[in-house]
């Protein structure tokens, strides 16, 4: 009688781990594109990929142009052109009174930044696409899945924050917000991190919820990759270390929202490490 053949040895838990967490959302991904794609919806122009991409360059000069409070005096300007002078006067005094304290004009930068991120993109997935913002991660089911991997990523961010903070360019830039040394960091320096933190909920949602999830039917996996190049690209003019950081902090952020469906936790993780990168500022230059 013949020998039975050997059967083959069971994958390593390591494999086992790459395949089922790592290889298979992005092989699910891949597939749902090329079944797109092979659709009669996926053979002619895709207005919903154009649209998305345009909202995104939109979006990203929005940021740019308008996220300082005399960005706006053109609007007093339009205003008065249209007759309306007592309205521009009040426009362009409100702007000025925003200037003169550096809290309001940090605060005016971080709403600002919430908006053109978050509410614009939010505004063309309910009315241009009329889908919902849960099927771009705005959603808590499915955010704590894998929840170890942030934690994760926090147990190798914090350290590397921690040393960065000696840094002086980094003491330059953080916190964007100059607290007052020294005096109670009740109401402005809270007030600032609440707006800043909204700012991130705005970010969060454009790179990880509205870029990946708006673009992966065309793209598949590789939505993480084309998110990731503006994601980088806004981290200009920070410390070197940081802008580098970004690359692999999207990929990584990208993927998990690609995973889990939600960017929930991306949320929270990145105003964790914000406000870690804040205080570590202020530590070092001996305001706490």
């Amino acid at each position: 009688m013949s020998k039975p053949p050997d059967e083959a040895p069971a994958p390593s838990p390591l494999v086992r781990w790459q395949r089922d967490f790592l290889v298979a959302p992005l092989r699910q991904a891949d597939d749902e594109a090329r079944a797109y794609l092979a659709s009669p919806a996926g053979r002619g122009v895709d207005r919903k990929t154009v649209a998305v991409l345009i909202t995104a360059a939109l979006v990203l000069t929005l940021h740019y142009y308008q996220c300082r409070p005399d960005d706006l005096l053109w609007v007093a300007d339009l205003l008065r052109l249209f007759g309306l002078a007592r309205a521009a006067d009040g426009v362009r005094d409100w702007i000025v009174a925003i200037q003169v304290r550096a809290i309001d004009r940090w605060t005016f930068w971080a709403l600002t930044g919430f908006v053109s991120y978050g509410v614009v993109p939010a505004l063309a997935v309910r009315f241009v696409f009329r889908e919902r913002l849960a099927d771009y991660g705005l959603k808590l089911r499915g955010a704590f899945t894998d929840g170890w991997v942030y934690l994760v990523m926090l147990a190798v961010v914090g350290p590397l924050v921690w040393a960065a903070s000696f840094s002086p360019h980094f003491q330059e830039v953080y916190p964007f917000y100059q607290h007052p040394a020294h005096t109670p960091l009740w109401p402005d320096f809270w007030r600032w991190e609440l707006a800043y933190g909204l700012q991130f909920l705005g970010v969060e949602f454009f790179f990880r919820g509205f870029l990946v999830h708006g673009l992966r039917r065309r793209f598949g996996a590789y939505a993480i990759v084309v998110m990731v190049v503006p994601y980088c690209m806004i981290h200009f003019g920070k410390p070197l270390p940081e802008t580098l950081a970004s690359i692999v902090a999207g990929l990584v952020l990208g993927f998990m929202s690609l995973r889990t469906r939600s960017i929930v936790l991306g949320f929270a993780i990145h105003v964790t490490v914000a406000l870690s990168m804040d205080f570590a500022s202020m530590w070092q230059k001996g305001w706490l």
